[in-house]
C-alpha cells in the first residue's frame, strides 16, 4: 500500500487506535476521513488539521452504511483505501442463561460492519489505482481470553473473512490485516492504564514501520501480538492461552 497521496477512510476514528492512525496517516499527506457514533469525539480527533473531515455513522445500521457510502463517494471520488477500525468488546458469563444483547452488539459492530462496510464500497475500490482494504482483528482471534467469547469470536471470523477477502481481489485491491496485542486504549474499562499492555503509541509507531516497508505485508503483526499469532504454529498454545487467562 502507498503510504502517502491517499484519500482514507477509518471507522471508530474518535478515539484510541482509530484515532492515532488517523494523526499519523495525515502526517504523511493522506486525507483523512474518520466516522464514529458521536461527533464530539470526531471533532476532537480531526482538530485543527488540514486533509481531515469527519462524519456520523454507526457501522451497526446497514441503511445507514449504504447511504453514507453514496454520499461520501460524493464527495470523495478519489476515496482509495478503508480502514475497519470500529469495534466494541464486553465481557461475558456463559454459566448461566443471560441477555444477549452485548453479544449481538459485537457481531453487529465487529463483524456485520466491516462486512457491510466492505460491500458498500468493493466495487469502487476495485476501479481505483491503488486501492487498499484494512481490516483489524487480534490477537485474540487465535488465543481466546476467556472473560471475551464473542469478541473472540468475532475476531476470529475477521481473520478468516480477510483470507477470502484477500484471495477473491487479488489483482484488483490490496487487503491488509492488522493483529493487535492487548493495546493500551479505552476498548474497556481500565485498560487505557494497564501497565502490561503495549502504550498506544508504541503500538502505532510499529503498526507504520509496517505500512512505510517498500511492501506492505499482508498481516501486520507486532512482535507481541506473534506470541499469540503464531502460539499454534509454536507448540506454544496451551502456555500462551494459560499466560492471557490466569487462574
Amino acid at each position: 500500500m502507498k503510504i502517502s497521496g491517499n484519500i482514507i477512510l477509518i471507522t471508530g476514528g474518535g478515539s484510541g487506535i482509530g484515532r492515532a492512525l488517523a494523526h499519523r496517516f495525515n502526517d504523511l499527506d493522506n486525507m483523512v476521513i474518520v466516522t464514529g457514533r458521536r461527533m464530539a469525539p470526531l471533532t476532537e480527533t480531526i482538530g485543527g488539521r488540514k486533509q481531515m473531515a469527519a462524519y456520523r455513522l454507526d457501522v451497526e445500521d446497514p441503511v445507514a452504511i449504504k447511504s453514507f457510502a453514496s454520499s461520501l463517494l460524493g464527495d470523495h471520488p478519489g476515496l482509495n483505501v478503508i480502514i475497519n477500525n470500529a469495534g466494541v468488546m464486553r465481557y461475558e458469563d456463559m454459566t448461566s442463561a443471560r441477555d444477549l444483547g452485548d453479544a449481538e452488539t459485537m457481531v453487529r459492530t465487529n463483524l456485520l460492519g466491516p462486512i457491510r462496510m466492505i460491500d458498500a464500497f468493493v466495487s469502487h475500490l476495485a476501479e481505483r489505482p491503488g486501492s487498499a482494504i484494512v481490516t483489524i482483528s487480534s490477537g485474540l482471534a487465535f488465543v481466546p481470553m476467556i472473560a471475551a467469547p464473542t469478541y473472540n469470536a468475532t475476531k476470529a471470523a475477521i481473520h478468516a473473512y480477510t483470507l477470502s477477502l484477500r484471495e477473491q481481489l487479488n489483482g484488483k485491491t490490496e487487503v491488509i490485516e492488522i493483529i493487535p496485542p492487548a493495546v493500551q486504549t479505552d476498548l474497556t474499562p481500565g485498560q487505557a492504564t494497564r501497565e502490561n499492555y503495549l502504550p498506544l503509541e508504541t503500538f502505532v509507531d510499529q503498526v507504520m514501520a509496517e505500512f512505510e516497508q517498500q511492501s506492505t505485508p499482508n498481516e501486520i503483526v507486532v512482535e507481541r501480538a506473534g506470541v499469540l499469532r503464531n502460539a499454534e504454529r509454536d507448540g506454544r498454545f496451551d502456555a500462551v492461552m494459560k499466560a492471557i487467562n490466569p487462574d
